[in-house]
Formats: C-alpha cells, sequence, structure tokens
C-alpha cells in the first residue's frame, strides 16, 4: 500500500512538474496573450481539482495505513493548500485582473506561484 501512495504522490508532482514547466510557459508562446489567458482559466481549474482529488485520495491511504505521522499532516496542508488555491486564490486572481488591478493582480499570482512550489517541495519530501 505504501507503494501505492507513493506512486500517487510522484504523479501528483509529475503532473505539477509538467504543466508548471513545460505546459504553462508553452501556452503563452503559441497563444496570443487574450488566448493564452482565456485558456488558462479554462485548464486551471482542471489542474487544481485533479492535484485535489489525488492527494485526497494519498491522504485517506496514509491515514488508514499508518499512523498519524508527519508525512500525514504535511499530505494534509498539502491537500488545504490545493482547496485554498482553487475556490479562493483562484477567483481572486481572476478577478483582479478582471478589474484591471494589475498591481494586486501580480501580488495574487506570485503568491500563487510560491504556493505551487512549496506544494511541489512537500511532494518531494514525502517521496524522499
Amino acid at each position: 500500500m505504501e507503494n501505492f501512495i507513493q506512486n500517487i504522490i510522484a504523479i501528483s508532482l509529475g503532473m505539477m512538474i509538467f504543466f508548471s514547466f513545460v505546459l504553462a510557459p508553452m501556452i503563452f508562446k503559441i497563444l496570443d496573450a487574450q488566448n493564452a489567458g482565456k485558456f488558462v482559466r479554462k485548464i486551471f481549474p482542471y489542474y487544481y481539482f485533479v492535484n485535489l482529488i489525488f492527494l485526497s485520495i494519498a491522504a485517506i491511504l496514509f491515514f488508514l495505513v499508518s499512523s498519524l505521522n508527519k508525512d500525514l499532516y504535511i499530505i494534509l496542508l498539502l491537500v488545504m493548500s490545493f482547496i485554498f488555491a482553487q475556490f479562493i486564490l483562484m477567483p481572486l486572481i481572476n478577478k483582479l485582473k478582471d478589474n484591471n488591478q494589475e498591481k494586486k493582480f501580480k501580488y495574487a499570482h506570485g503568491l500563487s506561484v510560491l504556493i505551487n512550489f512549496l506544494q511541489m517541495i512537500g511532494l518531494i519530501y514525502l517521496l524522499i
């Protein structure tokens, strides 16, 4: 079961790395700014949702097969960070962009990038 949990975590990390370092930059190279923005708004909810589901499954399995240890708390923190990013931060970022509040948008977007980076570090830690 622990190998299955590790595989779920590795898949989630792989998706995050691919999305962050391959897909997102390519979107902005291939599409014009307006269409890239539209596409990113459509794909990000799936990105967050899929990672949220994968890590929720991993958290449930952690809970079932192990004692209450730091790995369980780390994965729960990661799940909560995906909930925050999807349901609070992403709508805020979209609203700020729609209202041309560039300074606040850049701050909120920077926060989302930081959270994403910390999530990847958390997943790497769980895999080591």
